[in-house]
């Protein structure tokens, strides 16, 4: 169903508010949400239903634990990912203006940061170079088990580029755990290759899926590789939980850092050459059937800018109806 992006927006804005958000919370909450829901990707606003993501009532003050010219640890303090994350971004842009370079890391969060292009993707509006990763509880088997030892662990790096950044934005893994949620709640099956049951075997069924394990991204060793790297990255290099060791359901980990392009040569001179680099691809020889080649990020920025424009967004009517409820409306 179609409805209004100001709808949306006030349900979120409710629906956190019930989730014990602050009203100088609930903006920067919601900003990441929309800015997935926007561009049709599963961290947005299905994270409200359910159990939701209520509030830590232990949470306290977001606390830079460790901090040198170019580096910073934030410690959490239980507060939601999308917070301080958002803090991260504002340390790694206040850094790298000065130095060409930064990097923080982040521990003790218990929810998702959500979609992490959404960070990258404000750095690289800034004109810098930016890579992140995540880490969050075990659902992730690696290639030949069954068993959970990774998070869904995204990782994105994003471009300076014109009209809008060039980001990349993936989860490592088949299938995000939220697109089980999703798929759930749409009473929808899932592709059979994606997870496994409990007893390791193949399951079309999202529930299924949220109780056994949930494949590598290309269902192979290359996956899990590239997993076990956010993994590091995203728990032991911050401090973070890590393979359940250590308190995993509630020490979730990130790392972000940014490049100016100046270190190396000129900013200018990167961005135009990225451009050219964008329109030999998007100018390249198509096979039949293809009507454009999308560059990384470039289908969900057009879907949001047409959404904005429209000043409309489709929305599954289960999710719809569970938004409201969650809005306690």
């Amino acid at each position: 169903m179609k409805i209004k992006i100001s709808e949306l927006e006030d349900l979120t804005a409710r629906a956190l508010k019930q989730n014990g958000y602050a009203n100088h919370e609930i903006p920067l909450i919601k900003g990441a949400l929309l800015y997935a829901q926007l561009r049709g990707n599963n961290q947005g606003v299905v994270k409200l239903i359910g159990k939701g993501m209520p509030k830590d009532l232990q949470a306290g003050d977001i606390i830079v634990e460790k901090e040198s010219p170019l580096s910073a640890r934030l410690n959490g303090n239980k507060n939601h990912a999308m917070l301080v994350m958002n803090k991260a971004v504002g340390i790694v842009l206040e850094k790298v203006k000065q130095l060409g370079f930064a990097m923080v890391g982040t521990f003790n969060t218990n929810t998702s940061s959500g979609a992490i292009g959404h960070y990258t993707s404000a750095i690289a509006e800034n004109g810098y170079i930016a890579f992140a990763f995540a880490r969050s509880p075990e659902r992730v088997a690696f290639h030949g088990s069954y068993e959970p030892v990774f998070g869904t662990d995204p990782l994105s790096i994003a471009i300076p580029s014109k009209p809008f950044p060039i980001v990349f934005d993936m989860s490592t893994a088949a299938i995000s755990f939220y697109g089980l949620v999703e798929a759930q709640t749409a009473g929808q099956s899932i592709p059979h290759d994606m997870a496994y049951d409990e007893k390791g075997q193949p399951t079309t069924d999202p529930g299924q899926g949220i109780k056994g394990a949930i494949r590598s991204f290309d269902r192979s060793y290359k996956g899990s590789g590239l997993a076990m790297m956010a993994e590091i990255l995203a728990g032991p290099l911050v401090g973070a939980a890590f393979c359940g060791i250590g308190d995993s359901k509630n020490n979730w980990g990130h790392l972000i850092f940014a490049i100016n392009p100046d270190l190396l040569g000129s900013k200018d001179t990167f961005i135009e050459h990225v451009l050219q680099i964008k329109e030999k691809i998007k100018s390249g020889k198509k096979l039949e059937g293809v009507s454009d080649i999308f560059l990384p990020g470039e289908r969900g920025s057009k879907k949001a800018q047409a959404c904005l424009e429209s000043g409309e967004i489709d929305l599954e009517d289960n999710l719809y109806h569970q938004l409201k409820k969650a809005a306690a409306l």
